[in-house]
């Protein structure tokens, strides 16, 4: 009996974490399989995309160049969860409507923050703290942006809160500030891995 009732209750346990999963109001933004609902931003360059076992891999060897990926779909207030893997010394970026990046730098042994390091606003604003992981180690990011205000927590730490970023901030896809836009994954400068990319869209 007390086994059946162990079995019952664990049951229970998963679904009620599988509904919170569906009720948290985000939705995935890569299906894990493959770059659907993704497109390259220079279609006649290299893709040095690929998808594998879950996760999305951008790779950049020396002397090459990569291809930003672009979310087929624009948002405009929204919350943005993912994690990412980049090599000490690599360089990449997540952009909020294609036009604010949040910088993805291997910068752990620096052990400082800066306008280009790990999860500055790009040329615009160092994060408030310095919390970096070795590139052997994956980071979490969640990243809100409300009208021309951004907030990001990166590895569980608030490094910016209401940043008022009226301008773009480098490598955007337009200069349409105030309107809806696309996430797109920096890809031509170096090695970065993705997964557990979700998003969920604010009035």
């Amino acid at each position: 009996m007390k086994r059946t009732f162990l079995a019952l209750t664990l049951v229970a346990t998963s679904f009620a974490l599988v509904w919170a999963a569906e009720d948290d109001g985000f939705v995935p933004l890569f299906n894990g399989k493959d770059t659907t609902g993704w497109h390259l931003r220079n279609p006649t360059g290299h893709n040095s995309w690929m998808v594998d076992k879950g996760v999305l891999k951008n790779t950049v060897n020396k002397g090459e160049h990569g291809n930003d990926l672009v979310t087929d779909q624009k948002f405009q207030n929204f919350t943005v969860k993912y994690e990412y893997l980049v090599p000490d010394n690599s360089n990449s970026g997540f952009y909020l409507r294609g036009r604010h990046e949040i910088q993805i730098l291997g910068d752990f042994a620096s052990g400082a923050t800066s306008l280009g390091g790990n999860g500055a606003i790009y040329n615009f604003k160092t994060a408030d703290k310095f919390v970096s992981k070795p590139g052997d180690q994956w980071q979490t990011a969640e990243a809100t942006i409300i009208g021309d205000k951004i907030t990001v927590v990166l590895n569980g730490v608030k490094i910016h809160d209401n940043v008022e970023c009226r301008k773009a901030t480098g490598s955007q896809l337009d200069d349409n500030v105030d309107q809806p836009g696309a996430i797109f994954l920096q890809g031509d400068h170096g090695t970065v891995w993705f997964r557990n990319l979700r998003i969920k869209e604010l009035k």
